[in-house]
């Protein structure tokens, strides 16, 4: 929060004090205690952080494609909602049903011509054994039946080929999802391979950040980082890196796990990624940071319950902290509500603050650097 408070200019305070004897130094400390709510500051690991534009996409995003060429029966709507192994689109199977009945009709004749073979081969290896036929004969047969064999094996082989073309005539869903786009209407003939609608799963998304390819030292697996697109934000973490750089752009890939339905796919969104090694830092609320005339200072409670200002250079925020820089020192006091009524040095009542500071007991202090 930015106090703004008035305070009567130096010029005008040494013409009061001139012309009447009015000390309003003076007045700061003789007046009545302000009533303040303080805080504690903290010191903190913390490290800089850089803001990556990244996009919501799904886990799994996927073009289906024809695997026979054949007219479209039926596809399904965009919109829909699926299950896994769903029909999502039917081909015309008239023409691949022929083909089966017509691999499974050679496959039975060829059968029957290799059982022919089998017996004549059987009825010479009787008569060898009599010795009226001859050692050439039973050869020849032998080499009739195998080649039949192999015969009917390519018949079994064109048939189950048909088979399995009329039963790829569904095309079913390879994962739960929603139709996102139908590329083909039905009564068009496509080809093998021609995509016919997108499916995507709505319900497994991530975010795909590009980050500095110097930031490489400071992301690992399992990280907790801010997702955010302006006024909403969510913390989520690294679900992985790809440790390969674009040797144009510098930058890598970061994938962020998402929890379902928290952005639409296709969102563009700021990922807050870290950019170096963590470093100690001290911290205070927001609120307790009074902005002035292109100034930043708090006031610290002294001794005596005074109040101390204390110029500061504030830095990175997060969530409702912010780190400071300045003659400040973790376990400090800090005013976070009341500060636009203070003067330097001025007394005050602590009306409230979190539970660290009211218990807090007198101790040696690190200074920030």
């Amino acid at each position: 929060m930015v106090a703004t408070h008035f305070r009567i200019p130096l010029i005008f305070a040494l013409l009061l004090k001139f012309l009447f004897g009015w000390d309003l130094a003076g007045a700061a400390e003789e007046a009545p205690a302000v009533p303040v709510v303080i805080a504690t500051a903290k010191a903190e690991e913390r490290a800089p952080r850089t803001l990556a534009t990244g996009t919501v996409v799904s886990r799994a995003d996927a073009r289906l494609s024809a695997e026979v060429a054949a007219p479209i029966d039926w596809i399904a709507e965009p919109g829909t909602i699926v299950a896994k192994g769903d029909v999502i689109a039917r081909l015309d199977t008239a023409r691949i049903a022929l083909t089966v009945r017509d691999n499974e009709a050679a496959v039975k004749r060829l059968e029957a011509n290799a059982e022919l073979l089998r017996t004549q081969r059987d009825r010479l290896q009787t008569l060898a054994a009599q010795q009226i036929a001859s050692r050439n004969q039973i050869d020849e047969a032998q080499s009739r039946l195998a080649m039949a064999d192999q015969e009917v094996e390519q018949a079994r082989v064109a048939r189950d080929r048909a088979r399995l073309e009329l039963a790829r005539a569904a095309i079913r869903a390879p994962f739960a999802g929603q139709v996102a786009e139908r590329l083909r209407m039905t009564g068009e003939f496509v080809a093998m391979g021609e995509p016919l609608l997108r499916l995507v799963d709505t319900g497994n998304v991530e975010v795909i950040a590009r980050a500095p390819l110097a930031a490489a030292g400071a992301l690992a697996r399992g990280q907790q980082v801010r997702v955010l697109d302006g006024g909403r934000e969510v913390m989520s973490e690294i679900r992985s890196i790809v440790p390969v750089g674009d040797e144009r752009s510098r930058m890598l890939e970061v994938r962020v796990a998402l929890a379902p339905q928290a952005w639409p796919i296709g969102a563009a969104v700021q990922v807050e990624l870290p950019s170096g090694l963590a470093q100690r830092a001290v911290t205070v609320p927001r609120d307790a940071v009074v902005l002035r005339q292109g100034a930043a200072y708090v006031y610290r409670i002294g001794t005596g319950e005074t109040a101390e200002r204390i110029p500061v250079t504030p830095g990175a925020g997060r969530a409702d902290r912010i780190e400071v820089s300045g003659d400040l020192a973790a376990g400090d006091r800090i005013v976070v509500r009341g500060a636009e009524r203070l003067q330097p040095g001025q007394r005050v009542t602590i009306q409230g603050g979190d539970a660290e500071v009211l218990a807090e007991s007198k101790g040696p202090r690190t200074r920030a650097s």
